[in-house]
């Protein structure tokens, strides 16, 4: 049994269709990638996932619980964290206070071994304990980004847009740290524009378009896929 499953997922907002019969699983250890243009409906994907839309059709299983009546916190307790597309980090807050916010639902729990956790990731977040979030550069608020989504201890891991904005180097730190995440045993599913990247952490992805899967493969036989190649990779 896949430990995260999307069958046939139709997700809207308002009047207007985003996923139509969206369909994917995600296995326990696994990085799966989803790979399509903006408005293909990937963080969408992630939305649904996470609780904060609801399928009007279909169903959103994990560890075969089914989620179509979990409200998001209680997502989050169950073991599945969200870092959102553009960090959406609290930027009155300072950077110890935004990761005890990553930590809410654990009511009592020791915080100390994921502090360290986060830090050993990040050490940069560890000099910017006391500062301000609003503050800090873009890399460093996705860095706490990922950081906060992690003190909420997930078993699955969704990221949306990791590197969106940041300079190339800021990239390769960010893409290792993923994968270093990953080796630690933390399940990840990754939405992301630069999908040459991302395949190259990926063990499995999907290529969305319109709101439809089109296609699903290992991350290597998507690399050497024509159609990707000429859409995604932008290599002829």
């Amino acid at each position: 049994m896949a430990l995260l499953e999307l069958d046939s997922v139709d997700s809207f907002y308002g009047h207007i269709q985003a996923l139509r019969g969206v369909s994917l699983t995600v296995d326990k250890g696994e990085i799966v990638t989803l790979i399509g243009s903006n408005g293909a409906g990937k963080t969408t994907t992630l939305r649904t996932i996470a609780g904060v839309m609801r399928p009007r059709r279909g169903k959103v299983v994990f560890d075969g619980q089914d989620l179509a009546r979990v409200p998001p916190n209680k997502v989050v307790g169950l073991g599945i964290a969200h870092s959102p597309e553009g960090r959406r980090i609290f930027p009155r807050m300072t950077v110890r206070e935004n990761l005890e916010m990553g930590a809410y639902v654990r009511t009592g729990a020791d915080l100390r071994e994921d502090f360290e956790r986060v830090f050993t990731l990040f050490p940069r977040l560890r000099e910017r304990l006391t500062q301000t979030a609003g503050t800090l550069s873009g890399g460093e608020q996705q860095m706490l980004a990922i950081g906060r989504a992690l003190m909420a201890h997930p078993r699955v891991l969704l990221l949306d847009e990791p590197s969106m904005g940041l300079a190339p180097v800021l990239v390769e730190l960010v893409f290792s740290t993923i994968k270093d995440i990953n080796q630690q045993g933390t399940t990840i599913l990754l939405v992301e524009q630069n999908a040459l990247m991302a395949l190259s952490i990926a063990h499995r992805g999907y290529v969305l378009q319109t709101g439809r899967i089109v296609l699903a493969d290992t991350a290597e036989n998507l690399t050497k896929n024509e159609m990707v190649r000429k859409a995604y990779l932008g290599i002829a």
